[in-house]
């Protein structure tokens, strides 16, 4: 046990320089025995193999925003959508697919585990349960050693494939399919990560994920066995090669590709995101202290900017051909938090309705980033007593509590022109602009309700205006630069063709790749 604390002062008070100068072989036993000193162990471990893992802020020295709670429980409650099957509040650019995997990537990057809204103004107290980096740590969760339950059991940690559920057949699906997540006797999700168990999509993506690198544990050559001494921190992916460590820098380089060339390209201003690529990052900032060149994730990302995907989340989805119009509070039934997992087979996904896979007749759309949220948002299930269920007003208190500066502010530091009064209080065609002025958020606004406001004003509701933009094309170029095993870092030329994956174009990778090489995009057929 003593042994432990050393090597856990060590680590913690005289840095991390490298996983050849601490015993991670010695730590993992110990955290394997269960013994005295596993709480020791795991406290090396979580920095060794997750890195940092806290919040900060972009705008360190604005000042927060803290408006009366129930001015902002108004302006929540007022941003509901009157009018949530108008197909001309659809984005017909955005494939709905791309709202659960916006939800994916945000479970892969930050997780704030505070509960309630307290008034937080130490940030070292806001509970990080991710890694800010884009690793698929809610995938691969501690590799196969740390995690076996992730992992097919019958394989060793160098050869390790995940594990799958198995549906339910019915009477219109009437087969047991292997795309389910793993399940726990309660039915809970065996996943790097229970938020992705939300909701099926959210679901069904991550099905895809593992999928995915099931599939390219096929395709890869053999690389080394493991004899035993290697232990799967996020340093060792560059010096092992185990054929388990190269599918994972694979898969890990792909998944990074697409968010940066699919998915950012669709939110985002191109004319932000290609500043940004081409002249680096001019706000998010890591490279003095207290981060001294470690990235953090900002408040005001994770706060306000990211949390736009609400307000894309349609009423009903065309799902498969059994459910054509399926309400969203059915998607949170069919899983383990909704009590109906596992999943029947008629509830598998039909991927050609959700990204630009096959036909496309009948594919959803996304609905527009403004400033309504669909109604059923603002009835979420399962919240706690005396907690709101509207999710509006809870992220308006979140961003009140963390002290979000009010977006004006951010504009004049970002030297940007700010919305009007006219446009922040007026042109909704329902409640919000009343409340919005009543409560003088034309003059001072909530960061998160400005930028879907800013969205709607500068695109139309097509993708993120310019802070919205600037805000979260920063925050994933800066992850991926500030993450030394990104391709982005580490082989900054890379092109997915180096790998030799099927591709629709060439030197590219797609979401829409993604599904045609797992090659399961529609398998209850119709």
């Amino acid at each position: 046990m003593r042994r432990v604390h050393r090597e856990a002062e060590r680590l913690l008070v005289g840095g991390f320089d490298g996983a050849d100068e601490l015993d991670t072989d010695f730590i993992d036993r110990v955290v394997a025995s269960g013994g005295e000193g596993e709480d020791a162990a795991r406290m090396v471990m979580a920095n060794n193999f997750l890195g940092p893992k806290r919040f900060g802020k972009m705008f360190p020295r604005l000042d927060p925003f803290r408006p009366p709670d129930q001015a902002l429980i108004d302006l929540g409650r007022a941003m509901r959508e009157a009018l949530p099957e108008n197909p001309a509040l659809e984005n017909s650019e955005i494939p709905a697919g791309f709202t659960y995997l916006g939800q994916f990537v945000d479970h892969d990057l930050t997780c704030d585990e505070t509960r309630n809204f307290p008034v937080q103004d130490d940030l070292e107290l806001i509970k990080q349960a991710r890694t800010p980096t884009l690793d698929l740590d809610s995938l691969y969760g501690e590799g196969p050693k740390r995690q076996p339950d992730l992992y097919d059991p019958s394989l060793p940690p160098s050869e390790a494939r995940f594990r799958f559920g198995t549906t339910v057949p019915t009477p219109d699906a009437n087969v047991a399919l292997p795309n389910d997540l793993p399940r726990k006797r309660d039915r809970g999700a065996v996943v790097g990560d229970d938020r992705n168990d939300e909701n099926l999509v959210v679901a069904q993506t991550h099905v895809a994920f593992l999928k995915f690198h099931n599939r390219v544990m096929d395709v890869l050559p053999r690389g080394e066995e493991d004899d035993g001494s290697a232990t799967f921190t996020q340093a060792e992916e560059t010096r092992k090669s185990t054929t388990f460590h190269n599918a994972r820098r694979v898969v890990r380089w792909h998944y990074q590709w697409l968010v940066l060339n699919d998915f950012l390209p669709r939110i985002v201003d191109p004319n932000v995101l290609n500043d940004v690529r081409t002249n680096g990052r001019k706000f998010f900032r890591f490279n003095r202290a207290p981060f001294d060149g470690e990235p953090f994730m900002p408040l005001e990302f994770s706060g306000a900017a990211y949390r736009f995907g609400h307000s894309m989340v349609r009423e009903t989805y065309d799902y498969n051909r059994v459910f054509t119009e399926a309400m969203l509070g059915l998607l949170f039934t069919f899983t383990g938090n909704g009590g109906g997992a596992p999943i029947p087979s008629n509830w598998v996904i039909d991927w050609r309705r959700f990204h630009e896979v096959g036909r496309d007749d009948n594919r959803n759309f996304t609905r527009r980033v403004d400033p309504k949220l669909i109604p059923q948002l603002h009835e979420l299930p399962n919240v706690r007593p005396n907690q709101p269920r509207s999710l509006a007003v809870r992220n308006l208190l979140r961003g009140s509590s963390i002290g979000l500066p009010k977006a004006q502010d951010v504009a004049e530091a970002m030297g940007i022109q700010p919305l009007t009064q006219e446009q922040l209080g007026g042109g909704d065609g329902g409640d919000v602009g009343p409340v919005v002025r009543r409560h003088g958020f034309h003059r001072e606004t909530p960061l998160w309700f400005y930028i879907l406001k800013e969205a709607l004003v500068q695109t139309g509701g097509k993708r993120l205006g310019e802070m919205g933009s600037r805000i979260v094309a920063e925050t994933f170029w800066g992850l991926l630069k500030g993450d030394e095993n990104s391709f982005v870092s580490r082989r900054p030329g890379w092109t997915p063709q180096e790998d030799g994956l099927p591709a629709r174009t060439p030197g590219d990778f797609t979401v829409a790749d993604v599904l045609r090489f797992v090659g399961e995009i529609n398998s209850i057929g119709g």
